[in-house]
């Protein structure tokens, strides 16, 4: 293997890697910055405490992470598709967990712990199956959006003269 080949290939791990990281931390932005808003949004509404249904709470948390993920996501240059193969990943560990809760094999703090860690590995398969569009810079992200969203622009057409 040449050097220039395995010095890319060693760029493209580290932009998968980096990819997964800078999600993670969208997503840990967007539970935080977002999980008042719905504190705020229950106690107006006269609702019970969010915080007083796991499920509920569960999937409101799923929310506020796919949308601090999915925002990071675009504005780095990801497409909508692979936003929308990403965004299960932060419900299906807690939608598979709920039963077990409901059935007294887990408690409600371990789902929400297991939800959370089983989160990691859902993501990392996501990006595998889109492999090739993690393994980039954003930049390549952005110059790649730009090609397959912006037309090009024909020059237009002289305008004819009808002979006198």
């Amino acid at each position: 293997m040449n050097e220039t080949h395995h010095t890319a290939h060693r760029k493209s791990k580290r932009y998968f890697v980096q990819h997964f990281v800078e999600m993670c931390i969208a997503m840990f932005v967007g539970m935080i910055a977002l999980g008042p808003l719905w504190t705020v949004t229950f106690s107006a509404l006269g609702l019970p405490r969010l915080h007083d249904n796991a499920e509920l709470h569960a999937l409101v948390m799923a929310t506020n992470m796919t949308i601090g993920m999915s925002a990071w996501m675009r504005f780095r240059g990801c497409s909508w598709p692979a936003i929308a193969e990403m965004a299960p990943a932060m419900y299906v560990p807690f939608v598979a967990l709920f039963p077990f809760m409901w059935a007294d094999v887990i408690t409600r703090g371990t789902m929400f712990t297991l939800g959370h860690v089983l989160m990691l590995p859902a993501m990392w398969l996501v990006m595998l199956r889109r492999k090739d569009e993690y393994m980039h810079s954003h930049k390549h992200h952005k110059q790649q959006r730009r090609v397959t969203v912006e037309p090009s622009v024909a020059p237009e057409p002289a305008a004819r003269q009808e002979p006198a």
